[in-house]
């Protein structure tokens, strides 16, 4: 892994995934967290873990037994917990993917910072970023780097397939071209 992670955002990780694990509650790294284990640079903002939404109650009310704050948001998409000052969003209903055990199949498995977890592939990470873009929240920077940093190890034309209704994620593909980090254009075709 290239960069040091914050040991913050480590420990709340190891504390998460522990409680999940033990209470059988399948989850996949997400997020920032999930591009550094794939290689990506290192993040200082939040935990995303996927879980499957027949999970979501039982996984919040597990970590308010563990003693975490919790949180049931207005979006309908997530719930939240916090280890000490450190957010984890539990994410059940991302924009254009299914966590069900399909998904979960089709991540892999990683060591992360010495627990083994599922992780989200760079492909579903890198698509549910780009599908979650919008003139409200065009955030550029994240995948940037991330595709900077793991070009090689994705299937840029998948990714271009399934984020194809998105003008969003078309500039953003256009982007990555112009600027050389991807090897040649890509077809949403």
């Amino acid at each position: 892994m290239p960069a040091v992670q914050s040991p913050e955002l480590l420990d709340a990780l190891k504390i998460t995934a522990a409680a999940l694990r033990e209470a059988k509650i399948p989850f996949a790294l997400a997020g920032g967290l999930a591009a550094w284990a794939h290689g990506g640079p290192a993040t200082e903002h939040d935990i995303d873990l996927m879980i499957r939404e027949v999970d979501a109650e039982a996984a919040l009310a597990l970590l308010r037994d563990e003693g975490l704050r919790v949180e049931v948001p207005p979006e309908g998409w997530l719930v939240k917990a916090w280890v000490d000052d450190v957010l984890v969003d539990l994410i059940y209903a991302p924009t254009g993917i299914v966590v069900d055990d399909e998904f979960l199949d089709r991540c892999e498995r990683l060591s992360v910072a010495a627990v083994d977890m599922l992780v989200i592939s760079l492909d579903d990470l890198l698509v549910g970023k780009l599908l979650a873009l919008t003139e409200h929240n065009l955030d550029f920077g994240p995948p940037l780097e991330w595709a900077r940093a793991i070009r090689e190890q994705v299937d840029w034309d998948a990714v271009a397939r399934r984020t194809a209704e998105s003008p969003f994620a078309r500039t953003f593909l256009a982007m990555l071209d112009e600027l050389g980090v991807i090897p040649e254009a890509v077809s949403p075709s």
